[in-house]
């Protein structure tokens, strides 16, 4: 097969790759202010489309990470082919579709990078992957970034509720909710900036493998016009699964909490962006919702659910690395090769959306409730409703205050 229908494949499987990413991770920035009702599920995911939209013009650090760092590709380097980056682009999309299936919210990312690495060690060896460059732009991100941000999340919120402990007036607390709203933009700008730039990368090194750009070459402008596009769409599609297992899975958010969690998700990612680290933003956010979780006094964390987003974590890499290098297997047969990858990977994805549409998200988290309030109720309903369900919790716990002076510390204050 020629090789500029070769590269074209690849760079039109990379684009597929960045819409999956975009309705994979859009729970990263809209989940909790869908949750707290300050976004409606519709208008948040199109904000976050039009600031993914917005970030990935932002800066190319990552981008240079993944197609001159990671994988060595130039002169003095081990050649990696674009049939190799074709073969990890299919274990990562499919590994997305996976975990998009059931709503875990894993790391697109890693899965790239284990696609990406497991094509290259079956075709190209050992020596065709810079594993220095992945520990120090990979891995150790992706163990300290989510517990710095949530250690971030904790002690913000904790300041947060300090500093309001006795709210004054009738809006009490909900400046937090409409300050959700900038931190979640916040959030969805640092997701263009570290995310979309990934395809960028894998797109520049097929170019770059193909010899079509120098080894050194920065992402031209179309890549950035058209990965930009792919995650934007991608966001806008929604991801509603995965919103619902951030949104109301890992715990009860509130509009302190939600607030909290957001800003330290994206002062994370966009430090990472600006150093050039490859970051999980899905790890980040989970490790922000826990931990802003923990910092409200009275909340419950979800543990089981958030050892399954763990188990997530770590074997995705691993994972999308195996079917990657079996797809290389594969696609060294030639052109029957990557006829026959090209067919696993449509018959995978079309059966994942089919099995969704049989069985489609069941209705039993708060988020969920929130996203049906959302579409149905008016402004004025939501706000009768959601005060008659604080009123209730507050009368709750009072009563359990006069049965057990202990669990009353605070109770007041835990309601908002």
């Amino acid at each position: 097969m020629d090789l500029t229908v070769i590269v074209v494949l690849v760079i039109a499987l990379a684009v597929f790759f960045d819409f999956t990413n975009g309705f994979h991770d859009t729970a990263n920035a809209m989940a909790t202010p869908i949750a707290t009702g300050a976004m409606r599920p519709k208008v948040a995911v199109t904000v976050a489309a039009l600031l993914n939209l917005v970030g990935a013009f932002l800066s190319t650090e990552v981008a240079k990470t993944i197609s001159g760092g990671i994988i060595r590709e130039g002169p003095g380097g081990v050649e990696i082919t674009p049939t190799m980056i074709f073969a990890g682009l299919i274990g990562a999309v499919i590994w997305n579709m996976i975990t998009w299936l059931r709503g875990l919210p894993s790391s697109s990312s890693h899965a790239l990078f284990g696609g990406l690495i497991g094509a290259a060690l079956v075709g190209a060896g050992t020596g065709s992957v810079d594993f220095s460059v992945v520990l120090s732009k990979v891995v150790f991100p992706a163990v300290l970034a989510p517990l710095v941000a949530g250690l971030v999340a904790f002690v913000a919120s904790r300041l947060a509720y300090r500093i309001t402990r006795r709210p004054v007036g009738k809006n009490q607390r909900g400046g937090f909710r409409v300050g959700q709203i900038f931190t979640s933009s916040l959030v969805a700008l640092a997701h263009g900036t570290n995310d979309a730039q990934k395809t960028m990368g894998v797109i520049t090194l097929t170019l770059i493998a193909g010899g079509f750009l120098t080894a050194d070459a920065e992402p031209p402008f179309w890549v950035i016009l058209v990965c930009a596009c792919a995650i934007a769409a991608g966001t806008y599609t929604g991801g509603w699964r995965i919103i619902q297992t951030m949104g109301g899975g890992l715990t009860d958010i509130k509009a302190t909490q939600g607030f909290s969690a957001e800003a330290s998700t994206a002062a994370t990612v966009l430090a990472s962006s600006h150093l050039g680290f490859a970051l999980s933003t899905t790890q980040v956010s989970s490790g922000s919702i826990i931990g802003a979780g923990l910092g409200r006094r009275g909340s419950t964390i979800q543990w089981g659910t958030a050892g399954k987003i763990v188990i997530a974590w770590f074997i995705t890499l691993p994972a999308a690395g195996a079917v990657g290098a079996v797809c290389e297997l594969i696609a060294r047969l030639g052109v029957a090769g990557l006829i026959i990858d090209a067919a696993l990977g449509v018959a995978v994805i079309v059966g994942i959306f089919v099995a969704s549409r049989r069985k489609p998200a069941v209705q039993s988290n708060a988020l969920e409730v929130d996203v049906a309030m959302n579409s149905v109720l008016t402004r004025h309903d939501r706000r009768v409703l959601a005060k008659k369900r604080s009123d209730e919790l507050l009368a709750e716990r009072r009563r359990m205050s006069d049965e057990s002076p202990l669990f009353g510390l605070g109770a007041e204050e835990e309601v908002r």
